[in-house]
């Protein structure tokens, strides 16, 4: 008789299946959660780098301080859309008069990704001054 009580207390309830079921089931979707993420937070540090990259690659490739001229200019180089803009460097410290043989131009790069996301770096250019 010990025998025949064994066999009826071995083995899982239906019950018991179906929680293990529900266990492994949230374990799952926990961990498709977490590499989801991980795809999006990868795809967007590339995205970014990439952008980065190619900021820098424009910024230095500007034309020499002997072409670049006031104004500004405008393109598009890989689906990055760009815009240069040059200008006089106007600060209450550099004095336009002076005798100096350079002139400081203030030069705004500006660069829109595919992604829609802006950058803007600004710096100044010395120019040789016209004779």
């Amino acid at each position: 008789m010990s025998r025949l009580r064994r066999s009826r207390q071995a083995g899982f309830t239906l019950i018991e299946v179906l929680v293990a079921l529900a266990v492994v089931a949230a374990t799952i979707a926990a961990i498709g959660s977490v590499v989801a993420v991980s795809t999006r937070g990868v795809r967007s540090i590339e995205q970014r780098l990439a952008f980065r990259e190619t900021l820098r690659a424009m910024l230095t490739s500007l034309p020499d301080r002997r072409v670049l001229a006031e104004g500004n200019s405008s393109g598009d180089t890989m689906g990055y859309q760009w815009r240069i803009d040059v200008a006089p460097f106007i600060a209450n410290f550099v004095d336009p008069r002076a005798p100096s043989p350079w002139v400081p131009e203030a030069v705004v790069l500006r660069v829109r990704s595919p992604s829609g996301q802006l950058v803007q770096i600004n710096t100044v250019r010395l120019r040789r001054r016209a004779n």
